[in-house]
């Protein structure tokens, strides 16, 4: 039987795992070998994701966490490397942008073992980011690229990659499937919104946890003010990343906001469908808000998920209080169509394909 490998580390990666893994086992024509790199270590943004989505249990947890990014990545790469000449896998699966995700396609390649890089072609054209550095990097060593939209096929073009050997596919977005599948049964399993009391479209749902935001002390001032204004017209609900909660308490910064721990899958998708609006500077949030028909204020100076704004479901705000306070007016009481499709249908099947092809499973 064919093998593959299976590279995790961080939230957006468990959800989207979820749903591919559910379809090679159900197809039970390859075994899968999951690694997680350890890189999210607490409880609620990582092990409670595999318990709850019935993700199956990794053979290997590296427990690689609370490292700066060359000596987390540097780690990342000695120890995947020995598990992937322990397993010998036809194939590596990475997805998105994180350490987890440069430190396994490096691995791999470097081993000669075909790379599959879910969440292909996206930029934000931002290489202050590590993430631009980690995808730009993955997608140039991938021999499989796995795009969500036409801008990530465009980009790829642009780049020249009409001229390597590596295969690239529009296939969409395959949290799209995770959202579908998992929202029939959210409420079931979770009771967040009565525990905090919330009323349906009648509060703000935000999550900050970049960099980029979290180290620049302006920039979080700027907007957390946002936010605690926004909270005199509507109630906040802030999930705290950890590493925000430690920036706040280590400047002595406090808001009346309404923040609680990191939530499970199934806890964030309630909050997304019972809330007025997303703002956030998480990627992944930002597509999640847009299939569950909720307007996004993007906490950024850009975003890879551009038809999100060019087609009015979102706006990019900045740090900006004043950017933030507009949007916010103009978005909540703004009716839209989110029934356009974006980002493609059956994606995990069509991604299951493309792999079965790789690695010539017939």
């Amino acid at each position: 039987m064919k093998k593959i490998v299976t590279i995790l580390g961080a939230r957006p990666q468990f959800v989207k795992a979820a749903v591919l893994s559910r379809i090679i086992s159900n197809h039970n024509e390859m075994e899968e070998v999951i690694i997680h790199t350890g890189q999210h270590y607490d409880l609620n943004m990582s092990d409670i994701f595999f318990s709850e989505m019935e993700i199956p249990k990794p053979k290997y947890n590296l427990d690689i966490n609370g490292l700066g990014h060359g000596a987390m990545t540097g780690q990342m790469l000695e120890k995947i490397e020995k598990v992937l000449k322990d397993e010998k896998p036809d194939a590596v699966i990475v997805y998105g942008d994180t350490n987890s995700t440069i430190a396994g396609a490096l691995a791999a390649k470097k081993l000669q073992i075909k790379v599959v890089h879910v969440e292909a072609g996206l930029r934000s054209f931002n290489m202050k980011m590590p993430e631009e550095i980690n995808r730009i990097l993955t997608d140039r060593i991938s021999d499989l690229l796995l795009c969500p939209t036409d801008t990530a096929i465009q980009n790829l073009q642009k780049e020249g990659f009409s001229n390597l050997n590596a295969k690239v596919v529009k296939c969409g977005d395959i949290m799209k499937d995770a959202v579908e599948y998992y929202r029939k049964t959210s409420e079931d399993k979770s009771s967040i919104i009565k525990e905090l009391a919330l009323h349906k479209n009648n509060f703000v749902l935000a999550t900050i946890h970049r960099q980029e935001n979290t180290d620049d002390l302006n920039k979080l001032t700027s907007i957390f003010k946002g936010l605690e204004k926004i909270s005199t017209q509507c109630q906040i609900v802030l999930p705290l990343h950890p590493r925000t909660k430690k920036i706040l308490e280590d400047q002595q910064l406090a808001y009346k906001i309404k923040t609680i721990d990191p939530v499970g899958y199934f806890d964030m998708l309630e909050l997304l469908k019972n809330c007025n609006m997303v703002i956030t500077d998480s990627g992944g949030l930002q597509k999640e808000a847009f299939f569950n028909k909720k307007h996004c204020l993007i906490v950024r100076d850009e975003t890879e998920w551009v038809e999100l704004v060019t087609n009015g479901f979102a706006k990019i705000i900045g740090s900006d209080t004043a950017k933030m306070l507009d949007a916010y007016t103009e978005f909540k009481n703004k009716n839209a169509d989110f029934s356009l499709t974006l980002y493609g249908n059956h994606v995990g099947e069509k991604i299951y394909t493309e792999i079965k092809n790789l690695i010539h499973l017939y």
